[in-house]
C-alpha cells in the first residue's frame, strides 16, 4: 500500500494518521477535512472555548512539528463527494480525483436540527468551531438561553452558560435525562446539578415549535420555544443538542454498506477490504450486535485497530472498547467506564449520591462488575477503575 487517504480531520482522523505512521506506513498520507480550519479538538467547544477561557491555539490537534513528523498532506476545507473503490480514488468537491490504495473513513456526523429552525436567527447547534464562535458571540449579559436536550452536550452548554451568569433552561423529553446511559439512579444524582446551580430543568418536555419576531433586516429571530403542553419558554438564544447523523451520504455506490454509520466488522474493516472506518461514523458488528460510539476516547482506541488491519489487508486486530466517557458539568467531572446496562444494580463505593460526589459500581444479573460511574471524584474513580475494571484502562 503506497497511498492512504483519511477522510475527516477531527480527532479520529488525526489519531488514524498517528497510528498509521506508528505502525510503519511510510507512503503518501493525505488528511482531508471539509471543515475549513486546521484539525481541532471538539470537547472544549462546549466548555473552555465557549466560556472564552481558551482560544483556537489551545484546541489545535496538530502543530508544525506534528505535521513534519507525520509527513502529512493536510487539506482543510476539502470535501470528498464520492468514493470509487474499484478505481481506488476519491472524488473531491472541486471535481478532481485523489488516488488512494487505502481509505480511512473518519467523517463523523452532523448535528441534528429541529424543523423550522434553518432560517431562524438565534437557534444554534454545536458541532464545529464556527458553531462555537457563532454561539459565543450571542452569549451576552441578560440573554435567556434555552437548551433543547439534556444529554452530555446539552448539560455542558448549560453549565458553561450558567458560569457566564446567564439565565438557562434545559428541556428534555425524558423523565430523567441521561438515564438511558447511566441508569435512573445515577442519572438522577447527575441531573440534580442543574437545580443546584440555578438552571431550570423541564423534563418530559416535547418541543412543538418556536416563537419568533421580525428583525430590522427582514430576518426572523427566535423569542421562545413552544412546548406540546401549551407552555412557551422565552429565549433570546436556543441551543439544540439532540444528537448527530453520521456523514455517510457521500458513500452511496461505493460498495461500503451504510446503516446509521459505515458498517464494519469488529476490526473496523468495511465490506471493501481497502476501506476502514473510525470514530463517530463507524458502526462495527460482533455476532448479532452492532455498535457506534460517539465518544472521544473510542476514536483513539479504534484508530490503532483500523490502522493495523488496513495495512495488513485483513482483520488481524479486533476492537476492545474501554467504554470510557467523560463530561465536565458545573465544575465536576462525570466519568463512565465499562459497558453497563441501564438496568444493572448500582452500589456506591465512594462518596454519597445525595452529595453529588461519588463513585459507583454497576453489577450485572450474574453479580459481575459491568462498569463504573463517578461524579466529582476523578482520583477515586481512577483508583477504583484500576482495581474493578483493569482491562478498560
Amino acid at each position: 500500500m503506497q497511498t492512504i487517504a483519511i477522510v475527516g480531520a477531527s480527532v479520529a482522523g488525526v489519531r488514524s494518521a498517528h497510528a498509521l505512521r506508528s505502525a510503519g506506513f511510510d507512503g503518501r498520507l493525505t488528511l482531508l477535512g471539509d471543515d475549513p480550519h486546521a484539525p481541532y479538538d471538539r470537547p472544549p467547544l462546549s466548555k473552555a472555548f465557549l466560556a472564552g477561557t481558551t482560544d483556537e491555539a489551545g484546541i489545535a490537534l496538530l502543530d508544525a512539528e506534528d505535521l513534519a513528523d507525520l509527513d502529512l498532506d493536510l487539506r482543510p476545507g476539502v470535501r470528498a463527494t464520492a468514493l470509487d473503490t474499484a478505481a481506488g480514488a476519491l472524488r473531491l468537491a472541486d471535481g478532481t480525483d485523489l488516488a488512494a490504495d487505502g481509505v480511512v473513513l473518519a467523517t463523523g456526523g452532523s448535528a441534528r436540527r429541529l424543523p423550522g429552525t434553518a432560517e431562524l436567527a438565534g437557534v444554534h447547534t454545536l458541532r464545529t468551531l464556527d458553531d462555537a464562535r457563532a454561539l459565543r458571540a450571542e452569549l451576552v449579559p441578560g440573554a435567556r438561553v434555552v437548551v433543547v436536550g439534556g444529554g452530555f452536550i446539552g448539560a455542558e452548554v448549560a453549565s458553561t452558560c450558567r458560569a457566564l451568569g446567564l439565565d438557562v433552561t434545559v428541556l428534555d423529553g425524558l423523565a430523567t435525562p441521561l438515564a438511558p446511559v447511566l441508569g435512573p439512579t445515577l442519572a438522577a444524582s447527575c441531573v440534580a446539578l442543574h437545580a443546584e446551580h440555578g438552571t431550570t430543568l423541564h423534563t418530559g418536555a416535547a418541543v412543538d415549535g418556536f416563537a419568533a419576531a421580525a428583525t430590522g433586516d427582514g430576518s426572523r429571530r427566535v423569542t421562545g420555544v413552544r412546548l406540546r403542553d401549551g407552555r412557551e419558554v422565552p429565549a433570546e438564544v436556543v441551543v439544540v443538542g439532540v444528537g448527530i447523523t453520521p456523514n455517510t451520504a457521500w458513500l452511496q455506490g461505493s460498495g461500503v454498506k451504510v446503516d446509521d454509520g459505515a458498517r464494519t466488522d469488529d476490526g473496523l474493516v468495511t465490506d471493501v477490504p481497502t476501506v476502514v472506518a473510525v470514530g463517530d461514523v463507524a458502526r462495527w458488528s460482533r455476532g448479532t450486535s452492532s455498535h457506534r460510539h460517539e465518544h472521544w476516547t473510542s476514536a483513539g482506541e479504534q484508530a490503532e485497530v483500523a490502522a493495523a488491519n488496513l495495512l495488513a489487508g485483513t482483520t488481524v486486530r479486533r476492537v476492545a472498547p474501554s467504554g470510557y466517557v467523560w463530561s465536565e458539568q458545573y465544575g465536576r467531572m462525570l466519568q463512565l467506564a465499562g459497558h453497563p446496562d441501564p438496568g444493572d444494580a448500582v452500589e456506591v463505593l465512594h462518596g454519597e449520591l445525595d452529595a453529588g460526589r461519588f463513585v459507583a459500581r454497576y453489577r450485572g444479573a450474574d453479580g459481575t462488575t459491568t462498569g463504573l460511574c463517578g461524579l466529582g471524584e476523578p482520583r477515586a474513580f481512577g483508583r477504583l477503575r484500576r482495581s474493578e475494571l483493569p482491562r478498560t484502562r
